[in-house]
């Protein structure tokens, strides 16, 4: 309001050229000391013109981005530097490795869990707050674990790291949200693979050396470290993207309201269905790939390494092109093109798998192409799925984030039940789910009215 009155002091006295007032207007309100961000409607929100929103500067993206970046990869960090140490667990704490696995089981359930728990009280009470609760409970549950007396206690802190850890996977979505809007969430989010997409590649090397080296308690320490780290990094550098707002209720039957409503939005549904089905269809990968590479195709555990990171550097290559390729296309355009072609490349894997035309080299190269396809699917569907909201955009983080852990406990469950000693499960899994997020892309498309302001539309 006060850069709208600088702007009638500003006419009234001459201040604005004549010709193009619109433009001429906009960008004085810019300039002005009370300037606000602009975002025009988009046509997969309802939002309005002007928009409530932190005005960052260009210089000040990639500061932050990085440390959302970081604060996001504390999650596969949490996973990947101490799944080297299963055996040196096992032996130190005298159980077997079955009963190590499962605080690997008590880490996904925290995460799923706590997501829930951190999307409205994120909303209510702000963002920067409940990051800096759940980096020191992490930080607690870190230092308990490098010094549990049993598996029993291993377990149950793990439990308590990952309710701790999650903030920073839920809360990066949300703070990329309150910042960017339009494609630009979609490219911010791509910055964001480049950043935590190295995770996977480095942290098995480095929790193998360390539990060689000092111990495996000693992972839980480094990851102690990281964590006072970032939240150093938060605190200093990270603005607060959204103050608290007193209307949202913590009271569960709210809580449980606000997801309701969430969950009824058919551009966000649509969207947070088809990113679960690829993330399942990746963690499929995951779980079945050192099965399928080690035994059956005989590479050596140092071989698998650099294949994995391969991979891995190739879903993030992709996610990088997909940032350039949003400054000429949309993405609902990214996203329905890019399921595709992972529905096309798995599939004739898995014929080539079934028929027995499938060498070490064409099962290689088309997992890369399935992965290169993910950078380009997760990314625009995260963007998809949070852009219609603005008030309650935690809670529906938070449900994206709660549904990709349901799906891909259920694509590692189907994997193991189907396993037959060959790597048609695995792939026939990959495929399964690549068809369900092309289906569900596919039917909002079709069913989608041209009037409505739909994403599918």
């Amino acid at each position: 309001m006060k850069a709208l009155l600088l702007v009638g002091n500003a006419v009234s006295k001459g201040g604005l050229p004549e010709s193009r007032p619109l433009e001429t207007i906009l960008r004085y309100c810019l300039s002005s000391p009370f300037s606000c961000t602009l975002r025009c409607k988009d046509p997969v929100t309802s939002s309005t013109l002007l928009e409530d929103r932190p005005v960052i500067q260009r210089k000040q993206h990639t500061s932050i981005l990085l440390v959302l970046g970081f604060m996001s990869a504390i999650g596969p960090l949490s996973v990947d530097m101490y799944l080297p140490g299963f055996p040196a667990i096992a032996a130190d704490l005298k159980t077997d490795i079955s009963h190590v696995g499962l605080s690997l089981t008590s880490f996904f359930i925290g995460i799923a869990i706590g997501q829930l728990a951190y999307g409205p009280v994120m909303d209510r009470y702000g963002r920067k707050k409940p990051l800096i609760f759940g980096l020191l409970v992490y930080i607690a549950a870190s230092l308990g674990c490098a010094f549990a007396p049993s598996i029993h206690f291993l377990i149950a802190l793990r439990l308590l790291l990952a309710l701790g850890g999650c903030v920073g996977m839920a809360g990066s979505r949300v703070i990329v949200r309150d910042l960017f809007s339009g494609s630009e969430i979609a490219r911010a989010l791509s910055m964001l693979v480049l950043v935590f997409g190295v995770a996977p590649i480095i942290a098995p090397t480095i929790g193998g050396l360390v539990v060689a080296v000092l111990g495996w308690r000693f992972i839980f320490l480094i990851l102690a470290v990281i964590a006072t780290l970032v939240l150093i990094a938060v605190y200093r550098f990270l603005p607060e993207s959204k103050g608290a707002d007193t209307s949202i209720s913590l009271h569960p039957k709210h809580a449980v309201l606000e997801y309701f409503k969430v969950f009824k939005d058919r551009a966000f549904l649509t969207s947070a269905l088809a990113s679960a089905a690829a993330t399942a269809g990746f963690l499929a990968y995951i779980s079945g790939s050192p099965f399928v590479y080690m035994k059956l195709l005989g590479f050596t555990e140092t071989q698998f390494g650099w294949i994995y990171g391969a991979n891995a550097l190739g879903l993030i290559a992709a996610s990088q092109i997909n940032r350039m390729w949003l400054r000429s296309r949309s993405s609902t355009e990214v996203l329905y093109l890019a399921t595709v072609a992972q529905f096309c490349v798995v599939t004739v894997l898995l014929t080539g798998l079934l028929i027995g035309f499938s060498g070490k080299i064409a099962i290689l190269v088309l997992i890369l192409c399935y992965l290169f396809c993910l950078g380009f699917v997760s990314p625009n569907a995260m963007a998809l799925a949070l852009q219609p909201f603005t008030r309650n955009v935690g809670s529906a983080s938070a449900l994206i984030g709660s549904f990709q852990m349901v799906a891909g406990a259920s694509a590692s469950g189907l994997l193991s039940y189907l396993h037959n000693g060959t790597a048609i499960p695995m792939v026939a899994v990959m495929a399964g789910c690549a068809g369900i997020s092309l289906a569900v892309l596919h039917g909002a498309a079709v069913s989608a009215k041209p009037e409505s302001g739909s994403a599918f539309s």
